[in-house]
């Protein structure tokens, strides 16, 4: 894919959706951190279901860590791999407080560091929270990437890696929440919405032939 086909991909994107955003509930960098960590294997929606409830009881490091383990379980054992990512959390809590003055770290490494973080999450914190322009790539990203040939790659950190280095920079930013969103509602993974895609010319996927706009 040459760079006139993805900048034009982009300008329809942000055309469509000019302030891209997680879907994921927060009011501040730490509860962002805590609904990205649960949403590993997780929906949006699960993960905004049980936050609702958790941070109007605990909402700071110090308070989350108050609840200790069994506590933090009551509320959210309605999402997947609930019982290793409570003792992440209280793991991580206690990390914030004793090396980070109870504040998220705006620091790859830092960030990393973190029980239950790793390069994914650190990348949603860092553009989502810091404003930086990393692109974290999930399920649908990477997806994405391959099927319209955006940036192939063979691994999450190939496709990251071409992204940076490919889309054009005032698009970085928002790239991440567009090609999640996109991913997420009409180049989904078993039957693309080609019908109601705003860049289906210019996707280079061979399987759209079958799939054509009416």
């Amino acid at each position: 894919m040459n760079k006139t086909k993805r900048t034009e991909i982009f300008e329809r994107l942000r055309v469509q959706n000019p302030n891209p955003t997680t879907e994921l509930i927060y009011k501040t960098p730490f509860e962002l951190l805590i609904a990205v960590v649960l949403s590993a294997q997780a929906t949006d929606v699960s993960v905004n279901k049980a936050t609702t409830e958790l941070y109007k009881v605990a909402n700071t490091p110090e308070s989350i860590l108050d609840l200790g383990v069994d506590g933090l379980k009551k509320y959210i054992k309605t999402i997947g791999l609930y019982n290793t990512k409570a003792e992440n959390i209280i793991k991580l809590c206690q990390q914030l407080i004793e090396l980070h003055n109870s504040q998220v770290p705006h620091d790859r490494k830092a960030l990393e560091s973190l029980p239950g973080v790793g390069r994914k999450t650190a990348n949603v914190i860092l553009n989502t929270a810091f404003g930086e322009p990393t692109m974290a790539v999930d399920t649908h990203i990477f997806r994405i990437s391959n099927r319209i040939k955006l940036a192939p790659g063979k691994n999450v950190l190939e496709v990251e890696k071409k992204l940076l280095k490919v889309i054009p920079d005032e698009f970085k930013k928002d790239a991440h929440h567009w090609l999640i969103l996109h991913g997420r509602y009409t180049c989904i993974a078993r039957k693309p919405k080609c019908d109601q895609c705003c860049i289906f010319d210019l996707c280079e996927w061979k399987g759209k032939s079958q799939n054509k706009k009416p």
